[in-house]
């Protein structure tokens, strides 16, 4: 699965199956105008044989639909087995963080063990609220 996933013609074909699904060959290779029909055919059938699409015949067309079962499960065996650690990183920097705020604005520490989504504008202040406003303060008109 990962040498098919691995070319990027390929990954565009399953991006525009995910847009449109059962597209026939025709509709893809007009998708791709540096590419011949024959091209994209055999990127389906590296596709197809890695199971991340299927067929289905209709009239002397065939369509291809995307199955998104594979990537599901690539992702549930082995990204989120690595992204696990890094979220709960983040989500003990956070709590560090606010703990941090809360002691140098001299108000005890939340040491509550439910944690809130990271919000990075909670710690630190926007970039943008150091811009001046370009519009000029109105003054009080005189009645």
């Amino acid at each position: 699965m990962f040498r098919a996933l691995a070319d990027p013609t390929r990954r565009a074909i399953l991006d525009r199956l995910f847009v449109d699904d059962g597209r026939s060959v025709q509709e893809l290779s007009d998708q791709f105008p540096a590419m011949t029909r024959f091209g994209v055919m055999k990127h389906l059938g590296v596709l197809a044989a890695a199971n991340l699409v299927t067929s289905r015949r209709a009239g002397r067309e065939r369509h291809y639909f995307l199955n998104p079962v594979p990537i599901q499960q690539v992702a549930d065996r082995w990204i989120s087995k690595y992204a696990q650690p890094f979220t709960r990183a983040l989500v003990d920097l956070q709590s560090q963080l606010e703990r941090a705020a809360a002691t140098t604005d001299g108000a005890a520490p939340d040491t509550s063990s439910s944690a809130a989504p990271l919000a990075v504008s909670a710690v630190s202040p926007s970039p943008l609220s150091s811009i001046p406003s370009s519009t000029p303060p109105s003054t009080p008109s005189a009645a």
